[in-house]
């Protein structure tokens, strides 16, 4: 992994979990959870076939399973790797989880 500074270092889903963790602060997310999620992570950088990845897209690539665990670990987290500037970049983000969930709710059936 490529740290932002340059330096290189190995990936490791223990700086994965310390990093959700904060994210996760408060809310209903077990060690399990965390576990399962830094798993995810490295199965999904090891699936990008590269030899050595940018730190930034390893903090993206947690954003999809994050969202999946907890939405508002989801938008805490996001706020930093997606650069949040304004309250108009979480109403954009929420707006879009809220989109999300009514189309998945239609396509379920669930209206």
């Amino acid at each position: 992994m490529i740290k932002r500074n340059g330096v290189l270092e190995p990936f490791s889903r223990e700086k994965i979990i310390s990093g959700v963790r904060k994210a996760c602060q408060g809310r209903p997310v077990t060690d399990g959870d965390l576990a399962q999620l830094a798993q995810k992570v490295e199965e999904a950088v090891r699936a990008s076939g590269a030899s050595q990845i940018d730190a930034n897209e390893v903090g993206l690539a947690i954003l999809p399973p994050l969202r999946e665990l907890d939405e508002v670990a989801y938008l805490r987290f996001a706020s930093v790797y997606q650069a949040f500037d304004s309250l108009d970049d979480f109403e954009a983000s929420i707006r879009t989880l809220r989109e999300d969930h009514a189309t998945a709710t239609t396509a379920s059936g669930d209206e």
